[in-house]
């Protein structure tokens, strides 16, 4: 994707812009989520933090000029687990930025299958701490189950609730309240990452602001459903704030007219 493409599209809930055309493994009651393997573990920590974390360090700050707001806030839960909720609108940095923000906590990702379903890579994004979604009862006791104990761990569990990627989108897409019940379940604080594009001096690719806020908390003294979408709303309402301070726009989406 370059400078001043266009992008049509007709639903902001739905629509994929960037189809990987991947097979999906399911997700059932064989897949493991958490490995006790030694030799596993020591895989996982070597390639996240020996080799993935330093490069990605550098790349954000060299050549993505990237840069965390308000990051510092994130220090009062460094020894709790919570819950991250932000927009998803960059392959690379969506992928590794909160390695960098969450440091030295490592952020667990509620993804879906597709992500951990690619030759090769899919390997790592497991090793790294990707929670593909459940496709079946027995699956899904086992996800909640990986849930639990990366939390009981104090590391965070990054979720995009937009679900698809729109890449340099400056916006905040409607999402429902379906995600919520994670952090209302386990009462969890909630932070936002919201990222933001901005104009640089000598080059058309965007400069990234990722603002961090937080924390928000789940309210126990109402129904969990109610509870819910009043989570959703603070966080929604929190996204579309420092959204605006995009400045910049690399790609235009344009919303397709219904006689179109």
């Amino acid at each position: 994707m370059k400078y001043g493409d266009i992008i049509y599209y007709d639903d902001e809930l739905n629509d994929e812009i960037i189809d990987f055309k991947i097979t999906p493994i399911k997700i059932d009651e064989n897949y493991t989520y958490i490995h006790k393997n030694p030799f596993y573990k020591f895989c996982s920590f070597f390639t996240y933090r020996i080799l993935a974390t330093p490069f990605a360090g550098l790349y954000f700050k060299l050549f993505k000029h990237t840069k965390y707001e308000n990051k510092k806030i994130l220090k009062q839960l460094k020894k709790s687990g919570y819950f991250i909720y932000a927009n998803h609108t960059n392959q690379f940095s969506d992928g590794f930025s909160p390695t960098l923000i969450c440091f030295p906590q490592k952020p667990y990702l509620i993804t879906n299958a597709d992500n951990v379903s690619i030759p090769f890579w899919g390997k790592f994004t497991r090793m790294w701490g990707a929670l593909p979604l459940p496709d079946t009862i027995n699956a899904t006791k086992n996800f909640n189950k990986a849930i639990e104990h990366v939390l009981s761990k104090n590391s965070p569990v990054l979720i995009y609730p937009e679900a698809h990627l729109w890449p340099y989108y400056t916006k905040i897409r409607p999402f429902d309240n379906k995600s919520f019940r994670y952090p209302v379940n386990l009462n969890k604080p909630v932070f936002t990452f919201t990222t933001t594009y901005h104009k640089r001096k000598h080059s058309k690719k965007p400069k990234i602001i990722i603002y961090v806020d937080g924390p928000f908390y789940p309210d126990n003294s109402i129904d969990k459903k109610l509870a819910m979408q009043k989570l959703r709303d603070e966080v929604y309402q929190k996204m579309c704030e420092r959204a605006k301070l995009s400045d910049y726009e690399y790609v235009t989406y344009i919303k397709r007219s219904k006689d179109d």
